[in-house]
């Protein structure tokens, strides 16, 4: 699997989010390498749960457009009439 990586701007703003959640809804202030170390560990960890749902939501979102296609196409298809 490829790892999956963010960019210093992503990270940053994941960054953020982590320390906003923890002072909102824990009423707890973390530092920014506490949230690095948790924002770590969570894509190590977890990560590789949401790439795969990705994946899977992706596949079926193809797949749907394709079956789609394959419809059209088959509409296309003219009806041979036999001859005897």
């Amino acid at each position: 699997m490829t790892t999956i990586e963010f960019t210093r701007e992503q990270k940053h703003v994941i960054v953020s989010k982590i320390k906003r959640y923890f002072r909102e809804e824990l009423d707890q202030d973390i530092g920014t390498f506490e949230a690095e170390f948790l924002f770590e560990f969570f894509l190590k960890e977890l990560g590789v749960h949401f790439y795969n749902r990705g994946l899977h939501d992706a596949q079926a979102i193809l797949q749907k457009r394709l079956d789609s296609v394959i419809d059209a196409i088959f509409e296309l298809e003219q009806s041979i009439e036999a001859t005897t």
